[in-house]
């Protein structure tokens, strides 16, 4: 059984047991965590199809938090050409590692 949900204003096409790397979650290592904003529910072969206007009603995904960490930086360069300007900074986005457990 796969799924669609959304998380952070971003759409992840997910199945059981599945890793995922999402952005921040508020919530510690251990803790258990549910994606109610499902979008499309169907069985491994495509068929019955579930979808939601927008969201699916009554079903969610349950998760575990496995770990909180950081993403590698990313460089965000500023160059104006001629007149000597140059910005250089560096970003890393903070993520949240979960587990997938089930369709509830």
């Amino acid at each position: 059984m796969f799924a669609v949900i959304e998380t952070g204003s971003k759409q992840y096409l997910v199945q059981s047991d599945q890793k995922l790397e999402i952005e921040k979650l508020p919530a510690e290592a251990g803790a258990e965590v549910v994606f109610d904003k499902v979008l499309l529910l169907a069985d491994d072969e495509g068929k019955n199809v579930q979808i939601g206007t927008p969201y699916l009603e009554g079903v969610s995904i349950a998760a575990t938090v496995e770990e909180q960490k950081r993403d590698k930086k990313i460089r965000v360069v500023k160059f104006k050409r001629k007149v000597r300007y140059k910005r250089v900074k560096g970003h890393r986005q903070h993520k949240t590692k979960v587990t997938l457990k089930e369709v509830v």
